[in-house]
């Protein structure tokens, strides 16, 4: 379920409630709205942890709340599952609101066209948006991508079969298309 932005972001604030959570690739800062999951981020640690909770603050105007209502519940679950290695997209709620425009039409698609254990190159995802020359642009939206793992970026690669970039680097890149069965597991 996706839920579009409501008014500009000056005009209202969102009341956040954030965790940090262990993870198969590392401490995952979670964040989430009554819209839904707001942002992910990868090896959260205290200094990162302390970033996102101003910047999400400045984002949204209010001061995120550590696990207060049961918001980040469900998020926690499936994430859990993924990790267990159970097949599937991790459909949840999402809030929207950090992203706009091209990045935000490409992140959609990229959320509901490019299925659990597949990989899309940058080229076809800018086709598959309507602007066939804007594999680059592509490559911004992915880099400002609120919600790695839900709208999963990982599974952007490119055209030669490389890899690309990843912001949470390119090993967690590689473990995440392994426990896809994209890539052969790694050796260690």
């Amino acid at each position: 379920m996706d839920i579009e932005a409501g008014p500009p972001r000056a005009a209202r604030a969102v009341p956040v409630e954030w965790t940090v959570v262990e993870s198969d690739i590392g401490p995952l800062f979670l964040a989430a709205t009554g819209r839904g999951l707001v942002r992910v981020e990868f090896h959260a640690d205290a200094a990162r942890r302390e970033r996102m909770l101003d910047r999400l603050a400045g984002q949204l105007g209010a001061q995120p709340v550590e696990c207060a209502s049961g918001l980040l519940a469900e998020p926690i679950r499936r994430l859990d599952r993924y990790f267990a290695g159970e097949p599937g997209d991790i459909v949840l709620p999402l809030d929207w609101s950090l992203t706009t425009g091209f990045n935000r039409q490409v992140l959609r698609e990229l959320a509901t066209g490019v299925p659990y254990g597949t990989v899309v190159g940058y080229g076809e995802l800018a086709r598959r948006v309507g602007q066939p020359r804007a594999a680059q642009a592509v490559g911004v939206a992915m880099g400002s991508n609120p919600l790695p793992l839900v709208v999963p970026c990982h599974r952007v690669v490119e055209s030669d079969g490389g890899l690309g970039g990843f912001g949470g680097g390119l090993e967690t890149k590689r473990r995440l298309l392994a426990l896809e069965g994209v890539l052969p597991a790694p050796l260690f």
